[in-house]
């Protein structure tokens, strides 16, 4: 497609693995308020769901119970139109075997994985290879996640080996996870950008209050966006959102005047899908 024609998908992240009701009162993190979220961000433009799970104690976890009961409630309010993606995130509790036997239990529609994570430099990677052959088989739409340019090379090397198997996949690229203050900049996309042939479609998520400039950017470069309160609760005047759908409608905004148009649960699902 020519610039204008692909759909911008935009991905509600509405609470991520560390923030709790201690620190962003209304950031919802029971399957009941994540629920309500997604009905409201998908009334404001998004297509896409990125869910954590956590435990009782609010702390983050990959528990499969858990997680089918999110999923469950988040689709009853949501109906098809909408991607439900689940995330593998380590946090510094889980190992990498934990992560794909998450994966393999759960075998969600869409997963997030950080590639340092899943594919350290030790990782067995025959194991690794039959993992991600498994995830091909039972059709999980996987999205590659990027810290930074060494990530993109790992990822390189896994496609080009024939551990990863297939020609291009979805991506994600996390700005400013590791600058002072996680305060992310539109120019920490530039290092991103051009970096590896075996990605399909890219999309940027952004840390503190320069996240909708960061998104915008990649908006206006053909990528797509995750936004909300995993990375941020400003909006662009500096006030605190009430509410993950005002930022979600605020990228929709800005989408619109880039000259994208917001996708739909379908195309999001297309957008997302690897050419294996």
């Amino acid at each position: 497609m020519t610039y204008g024609q692909t759909p911008f998908l935009i991905a509600a992240a509405p609470n991520g693995a560390r923030k709790t009701k201690a620190d962003l009162p209304n950031i919802p993190i029971t399957p009941t308020e994540v629920a309500e979220t997604a009905q409201k961000c998908q009334q404001a433009g998004a297509a896409m769901m990125h869910l954590h799970v956590r435990d009782d104690q609010q702390k983050h976890s990959l528990d499969v119970g858990r997680y089918r009961e999110m999923l469950t409630e988040v689709r009853a309010s949501v109906g098809d139109d909408m991607l439900l993606q689940v995330t593998t995130e380590a946090v510094g509790l889980y190992s990498a075997d934990d992560q794909m036997n998450m994966i393999r239990e759960l075998q969600p529609e869409a997963v997030s994985i950080a590639i340092r994570e899943i594919a350290p430099g030790d990782a067995n990677l025959y194991q690794l290879k039959s993992f991600f052959a498994f995830m091909r088989e039972a059709d999980i739409a996987p999205q590659f996640i990027f810290y930074a340019p060494s990530d993109v090379a790992r990822f390189n090397q896994l496609v080009e080996t024939g551990v990863l198997a297939g020609e291009k996949f979805p991506v994600l690229f996390v700005l400013g996870r590791y600058t002072d203050g996680q305060v992310s900049d539109p120019a920490d996309l530039l290092a991103f950008i051009g970096t590896s042939q075996y990605i399909s479609e890219w999309m940027l998520c952004a840390f503190g209050r320069f996240e909708n400039a960061c998104i915008l950017t990649g908006a206006g470069l053909g990528g797509h966006a995750r936004i909300g309160f995993e990375n941020n609760h400003l909006l662009v005047d500096g006030s605190p959102a009430a509410h993950n759908a005002e930022l979600i409608a605020q990228a929709r905004e800005g989408g619109r005047l880039m000259g994208r148009h917001a996708a739909t649960g379908a195309q999001a699902k297309k957008i997302m899908q690897p050419v294996w």
